[in-house]
């Protein structure tokens, strides 16, 4: 009867450090989502123009607080020993784990999309949008897109012919290029990381590869640290799963007069 009474109290601890990680992930998330919603800093800022992007924000707070409100409940269950809470919490977790199990399928065996990799065409059209609109007036947008093309030495979402619709290069009688797109290899003296350059040729002396690419290449390099974070998720909601299932299982009746009144 001790030991098994130790064990419960073993599984109820080990329960709510579970679902502390859990709570930590989810604002982890939540955060994350606020981030990218309110930041106006950083190269987020170059997609933040398009509604979809903001509605991606709205999405990833929401995907966020479901965590948390999942280990609450968790938590409120392991410590008062509520077996329907932990039922809950099970089922919910089962479902989450089925889930990614079947999205986990369809990128897999969906061959002729690589979800993973492959350059979404909506953000294309914002980044062409943002550099078509591009004046070198070193706007918060303007400043975030070349510390993009500086630090990944890349020029245009494609390629260097996205910069063909800009209005300023268009209008000026001189061969001007972004100076952001300048690859250093090619030049020689001091040069700027912003606005407008001048071209001494039609050949503008820039990076040859696409910002697509290079976001592709980082992605491919990071492959293994984003399965990573994925199998750690999974396990953590195994291991939820299992403690609260043997939890469940031993604990014999309801007691509800252990949850605080408030």
């Amino acid at each position: 009867m001790t030991m098994g009474i130790g064990c419960i109290t073993v599984s109820k601890y080990f329960l709510f450090l579970f679902n502390l990680i859990f709570f930590l992930f989810g604002a982890v998330i939540v955060g994350f989502g606020f981030w990218i919603l309110l930041d106006s800093q950083t190269f987020i800022v170059a997609l933040k123009n398009s509604t979809d992007v903001e509605l991606a924000c709205y999405i990833l707070i929401g995907v966020g607080a479901f965590p948390i409100l999942i280990s609450f409940l968790g938590c409120l269950g392991a410590i008062y020993e509520i077996r329907s809470l932990l039922s809950l919490y099970f089922s919910v977790l089962l479902l989450i784990l089925i889930t990614q199990f079947a999205a986990g399928a369809l990128i897999y065996f969906q061959k002729d999309v690589p979800a993973v990799f492959q350059v979404n065409e909506q953000i294309s059209k914002v980044i062409t949008k943002v550099l078509d609109k591009y004046s070198g007036n070193n706007s918060t947008t303007e400043q975030a897109w070349d510390f993009i093309q500086t630090n990944m030495e890349c020029c245009g979402w494609i390629d260097r012919r996205d910069w063909s619709g800009n209005m300023v290069i268009v209008n000026s009688s001189q061969l001007l290029f972004p100076c952001s797109c300048q690859n250093i290899s090619l030049i020689s003296g001091n040069f700027s990381d912003s606005g407008f350059c001048e071209a001494k040729t039609p050949d503008w002396p820039v990076y040859d590869v696409g910002c697509a690419a290079s976001v592709e290449r980082w992605l491919l390099t990071n492959t293994g640290v984003v399965l990573g974070i994925c199998l750690g998720v999974t396990l953590i909601e195994l291991l939820g799963m299992i403690l609260s299932i043997c939890l469940c299982r031993n604990v014999h009746m309801e007691d509800y007069t252990k949850v605080p009144k408030y």
